[in-house]
């Protein structure tokens, strides 16, 4: 069985899009694939509650609780190592990874960015996108390296820059493609064996 460990901050919009994709997709007879893991780094995230009601494995590694980077990934790489991963998703988790973590999960560690990399790495894509005059905006699926926002692009959307778009509703129209390309180039990658 190839586990997926989804690690999440927020509500989890794209863990759940990934979750409702295996199940309609019959990853686990296809594939071999089954969502084994949710994990956060912060206890109030709402996505829990939603893996839960899915009867998935949760865990929380809060990373107030740590000292450094190190030892905060330390202990989130134990966290997915229990579930033997296959893949380690990021969806929406909001912490800079240290170079030895990435490299732990190098070729199996991926994630999605609310903008059209390489253009706005980093955060405030949308304003920038806005500020900057762009037509369009959009997402990206891409293999995670130790340089933020820049490993190798497996998928892409592009959504149209309006008239009178604010970042919200610019927001939530990237929103909206990201829940269609990520579980896309997940099962693509486990189409190809990954």
């Amino acid at each position: 069985m190839k586990n997926i460990v989804i690690l999440i901050s927020g509500g989890g919009s794209n863990m759940a899009a990934i979750v409702r994709a295996a199940r309609q997709g019959h990853w686990e007879q296809r594939y071999g694939a089954r969502v084994a893991a949710v994990i956060s780094n912060r206890p109030d995230a709402g996505g829990l509650a939603f893996a839960r009601e899915q009867r998935i494995a949760t865990a929380v590694v809060d990373h107030k609780q740590f000292d450094s980077r190190e030892a905060f990934d330390a202990e989130l790489a134990a966290a997915i190592d229990r579930h033997q991963p296959g893949l380690v998703v990021l969806a929406g988790f909001m912490r800079i990874l240290t170079p030895g973590f990435v490299a732990r999960y190098q070729g199996r560690l991926i994630n999605i960015h609310p903008s059209l990399l390489p253009a706005f790495p980093g955060l405030h894509t949308h304003r920038r996108a806005l500020e900057a005059g762009c037509r369009v905006a959009g997402a990206s699926v891409h293999q995670v390296t130790a340089e933020l926002d820049f490993g190798p692009i497996l998928e892409q959307a592009v959504v149209p820059v309006l008239p009178g778009d604010t970042e919200q509703s610019l927001a939530a129209r990237v929103l909206t493609q990201e829940h269609r390309i990520y579980p896309r180039a997940i099962e693509s990658l486990l189409r190809a064996g990954a």
